[in-house]
């Protein structure tokens, strides 16, 4: 069998005709997408606030990958977009003069929690898949494709992501194979030329959407010598399991920490102690007491655990997924700023504010994947919501009168500026 084109192909997108006709069965590709989920300019920036970390300390973040004639760098030396590029064309002219013209390729992994515009285009634009198939349980992921590698560094692969791949410049090609195309036990492959007969493949141009399930063997070409840009978001299908939700419950991830920056800071705290046992005595057994690290670490999780403290935090973990639309980790809040009485609000139509008990003393009030704690209480906030959900404008007076007078006009008021840091509303001029 000779290698072919992949023979579902439609003219203009919609999620009715992808659900109903190629939602975990088959890849398709869409000629025309309205209205396009990427523009070339956001992704530009994401991919430099992605690479950021190298240029501060000199070491590859680890959500960043890029490769010269298939060996990944270590460093990043000079080879990542920066803000003095400006854009992709300056950026793929700066690498042809440094690289003297060898292929390259450029991976940034975690890539909408680096720009607001950007990550609140990308939610919006899936949220009629979420309503038609249902929230992931884990969150969607966002990876860029850049360069003129002959083929993706991880060669032919299977993942647990059935993956939507929106062109953004040059053209690409996508290699498919409905099961694995060899009978060694290895999960990739990056030396696949005698597999090609047996594939079907797509070419995807700036503008088109290419689509396919998680069963999927695949691999990405290059379709001409131009550099090509992709973002690919991949959507968990398969192998799910309960220790992704265990992650998100023990440890927050924010951009910062996906680019290698800061710690873990809620997870848990342990000593730095050693792991090691004394022993074993004459009897060949080790010493009945654990190590004291080991002590520490499952004393430190029964607290973690207590039903008290556990039941908020899964009030929390569950307001932020919820919020987040599918796309986590979200991008930072901005600096709250001081609101006027005068100061005009509208309600961002893409944002869901959702609020829980939080304690005999408050709300916790959640937004775009993020989370305060108030002393207002159900029928405040609804009455806010309501208030922000209208078409025109509203002065942050008129706000203030959905709660009681006195401190709780001024709780009010802190909280409209937390959610305004949240990019939940919106300050009109």
């Amino acid at each position: 069998m000779s290698e072919e084109p992949i023979p579902a192909v439609e003219a203009e997108f919609s999620w009715d005709t992808l659900v109903e006709r190629y939602w975990d069965r088959r890849p398709v590709l869409f000629r025309s997408v309205t209205p396009a989920p990427f523009e070339a300019s956001e992704v530009f920036r994401a991919a430099v606030a992605g690479s950021r970390g190298a240029h501060e300390d000199g070491r590859m973040p680890p959500n960043v990958q890029f490769t010269v004639e298939h060996v990944q760098r270590d460093a990043p030396d000079g080879s990542l977009p920066t803000d003095e590029d400006g854009s992709f064309d300056a950026y793929d002219a700066r690498l042809a003069a440094r690289l003297d013209g060898r292929r390259h390729a450029l991976v940034v992994n975690g890539f909408h929690a680096f720009d607001p515009a950007l990550w609140s285009r990308e939610r919006a634009f899936f949220d009629p898949l979420w309503r038609a198939v249902g929230l992931p349980l884990t969150g969607a992921i966002t990876t860029l494709f850049h360069g003129t590698y002959e083929h993706s560094p991880v060669g032919v692969h299977k993942d647990r992501f059935a993956t939507f791949m929106f062109g953004l410049r040059g053209r690409k090609r996508m290699r498919f194979w409905p099961r694995r195309p060899w009978d060694e036990a290895v999960s990739t492959k990056t030396d696949y030329a005698r597999h090609t007969a047996a594939s079907v493949y797509a070419d995807v141009g700036p503008g088109e959407l290419l689509y396919w399930p998680a069963d999927y063997y695949h691999v990405g070409e290059s379709a001409g010598a131009a550099p090509a840009t992709s973002v690919n978001v991949g959507v968990p299908r398969d192998e799910h399991h309960a220790g992704y939700e265990l992650e998100d419950l023990l440890a927050d991830l924010d951009p910062a920490r996906l680019a290698g920056h800061g710690g873990l800071d809620t997870l848990p705290a342990t000593p730095d102690t050693a792991l090691t046992a004394r022993g074993p005595g004459r009897e060949g057994l080790l010493a009945p007491a654990l190590p004291k690290a080991l002590t520490t670490a499952v004393h430190a999780l029964y607290e973690f655990a207590e039903p008290v403290a556990m039941g908020r935090r899964v009030t929390v973990v569950s307001l932020r997924r919820w919020t987040a639309g599918g796309f986590e980790p979200v991008p930072p809040a901005a600096p709250p700023r001081a609101l006027m009485d005068t100061d005009r609000l509208r309600g961002d139509r893409h944002t869901r504010i959702r609020w829980a008990p939080d304690g005999p003393a408050g709300t916790v009030c959640a937004a775009n994947g993020h989370e305060t704690h108030t002393s207002l209480g159900h029928h405040e906030l609804r009455r806010l919501t309501d208030a922000l959900s209208g078409r025109d404008p509203v002065p942050v007076g008129d706000l203030l009168t959905t709660a009681a007078p006195g401190p709780r006009r001024e709780d009010l008021r802190t909280l409209l500026e937390v959610l305004e840091s949240f990019r939940a509303v919106h300050r009109e001029p």
